[in-house]
């Protein structure tokens, strides 16, 4: 059986938030499981939670270099991932990602409507990416939210980076990646083992809920895979790979801000404690849809930042001692200038 606490400690040295990596950003994509990209600041913030001399022109020259790449990936979110990792990615939650979209838009959109505004998309991008409007202005209204299930799109740098945080700029993801050579049988083993190397160990629905795919769709995938199998503290099957770290739950965790959206708060990873439920509310809520950033303090949201006038300001949610307040101030210090 693990404790919340062993799992608390396992995905924190997993999500690099134990100790800075020093790696190369696609492999530490590949260990985190990707990245939440919807609000562009936010990779280069928890990047720089994880990465040691993490610098924010490291992570706009991996995507002008196609080393990483955004897209609209697991839960129809923009993800940063490796560009090894894309074609896996996006063949794996494909079907799940068309078949639920059908079911919510239907009757008003079909399948046959969504292919053929999907081919005119392609032949308009076929020589050179096309800002959004563009886009939209070949699509109909009611297609709009759905056609990017049907044709690949990536974010084509400089949009969706600091200096250009609107994703306003889309190429096809073959001409930028080049074409997928894996099958989605392929993408859904790596999406799980993704899952299990970043957020592990976890139960199959937190897999599931993770990837945006039914239950059912990463069973295969499950069986073929050798793992270990613990249980948490209610009892649940929690899945995990051989040899990933588990570490002693008495392991330090160091102070660290997190960004708007990191993972590692979302219902998937609540198992781990890294947001208590009680300040959940205080972080996602109806007035707030982009959520707020937070610091953790042993290895749990203490509180949330925010950078203002150069300098980073903290809003704890109970006083904390004056030892946790210097380290929250130097690692302010470093975050501010990253900001400017």
């Amino acid at each position: 059986m693990l404790t919340c606490r062993e799992l608390n400690r396992a995905v924190l040295a997993r999500q690099l938030l134990l100790d800075r990596a020093a790696a190369p950003l696609p492999r530490v994509l590949d260990r985190m499981g990707g990245l939440q990209a919807q609000y562009a600041p936010s990779m280069y913030i928890g990047l720089w939670s994880r990465v040691a001399g993490f610098a924010r022109a490291d992570l706009t020259a991996a995507l002008e270099r196609r080393e990483v790449v955004q897209a609209t990936l697991l839960r129809s979110t923009i993800h940063l991932v490796s560009a090894a990792d894309y074609w896996p990615w996006a063949l794996g939650i494909r079907q799940a990602r068309r078949d639920w979209f059908l079911r919510v838009a239907r009757p008003k959109v079909t399948a046959d409507e969504l292919a053929t505004a999907a081919d005119r998309l392609r032949e308009a991008l076929a020589d050179a990416p096309r800002s959004r409007a563009d886009l939209d202005g070949l699509v109909d209204k009611p297609l709009r939210n759905g056609v990017g299930l049907w044709v690949e799109l990536v974010r084509v740098p400089p949009s969706g980076t600091w200096e250009r945080r609107r994703a306003d700029l889309f190429g096809l993801a073959e001409h930028w990646l080049g074409p997928p050579t894996c099958t989605p049988e392929d993408g859904i083993e790596l999406l799980v083992r993704r899952y299990l190397g970043g957020f592990g160990p976890a139960a199959r629905a937190e897999i599931a809920n993770w990837a945006g795919v039914p239950v059912r769709a990463i069973a295969p995938a499950l069986d073929r895979l050798t793992l270990r199998r613990f249980r948490a503290e209610d009892g649940t099957e929690l899945l995990d790979l051989p040899r990933a770290p588990l570490p002693d739950p008495q392991t330090p965790a160091p102070v660290r801000y997190l960004p708007t959206w990191d993972a590692t708060l979302l219902v998937h990873a609540r198992r781990a404690g890294i947001l208590p439920e009680e300040h959940r509310p205080r972080i996602f809520h109806i007035r707030n849809p982009q959520s707020a950033p937070t610091f953790l303090v042993d290895g749990a949201v203490a509180g949330t930042w925010r950078y203002r006038d150069g300098r980073i300001a903290v809003d704890e949610f109970a006083p904390l001692p004056a030892s946790v307040r210097r380290e929250l101030a130097d690692e302010g210090e470093r975050l501010a200038a990253l900001h400017a």
